[in-house]
């Protein structure tokens, strides 16, 4: 059986909840389906964030690898960003930009499926100054991207492709990153050894129609 076989056959659904062959319960999150939530903080070793990247990489999608150490401050997410993914000549070189790109990038990039980032050493953000509105970016992006429709519910141009961005610790617990993330445009959640955020649809999507739909 191939490694990628193998990890499938070990995640089964049933009834709503991803567990193993031997009953234990998988993570909420899976980066390998276009489900909220977006951004996951956990141990670099975490055996979930491996099976799910896996998943995505056997399903066509792309993986890519920035270092925390590099994005200490905007214009280093931005550059970080554009060297991991790419950028258009007309990229702005601000965080809307960022948005914009990361909502549209080319089969090139996601191998038609989709991508997932993975921030190696993310002990370093602790503290930063920009991590709320870096949070958020990403969130926004993300919720574009693995969306059908707009927030008024009309149907978007762009396919759904996946986007979810990882960021791995080693020695930080995710739980300490709950202050410096927590904002009302984002939805932050302690999972065990996992911390995530996700896009407080209150705020960016109030309308029913305008929300994406719950497998």
């Amino acid at each position: 059986m191939t490694e990628q076989a193998d990890v499938a056959a070990r995640l089964q659904d049933v009834k709503g909840r991803r567990i193993r062959q031997d009953g234990t319960d998988v993570t909420s999150f899976n980066v390998a389906k276009p489900e909220t939530p977006w951004v996951i903080f956990g141990p670099r070793e975490a055996v979930e964030f491996k099976e799910q990247v896996a998943a995505l990489s056997a399903a066509g999608g792309r993986v890519y690898e920035v270092h925390g150490r590099a994005l200490m401050d905007e214009a280093g997410v931005l550059d970080a960003f554009a060297r991991a993914v790419g950028v258009p000549g007309y990229f702005g070189w601000n965080w809307d930009a960022l948005v914009d790109c990361l909502d549209d990038l080319h089969d090139a990039v996601t191998g038609g499926v989709g991508i997932v980032v993975v921030v190696h050493g993310a002990d370093a953000l602790l503290g930063a100054d920009h991590l709320k509105v870096f949070m958020t970016m990403l969130c926004l992006a993300a919720d574009r991207a693995n969306t059908d429709v707009d927030p008024d519910g009309d149907l978007r141009d762009e396919p759904v492709v996946i986007e979810h961005f990882i960021f791995l610790l080693d020695e930080v617990r995710a739980e300490e990153f709950t202050a410096g993330i927590e904002d009302p445009d984002v939805v932050v959640s302690v999972e065990g050894d996992f911390l995530t955020v996700a896009l407080n649809l209150d705020a960016w999507r109030p309308k029913a129609a305008g929300r994406p739909k719950v497998s």
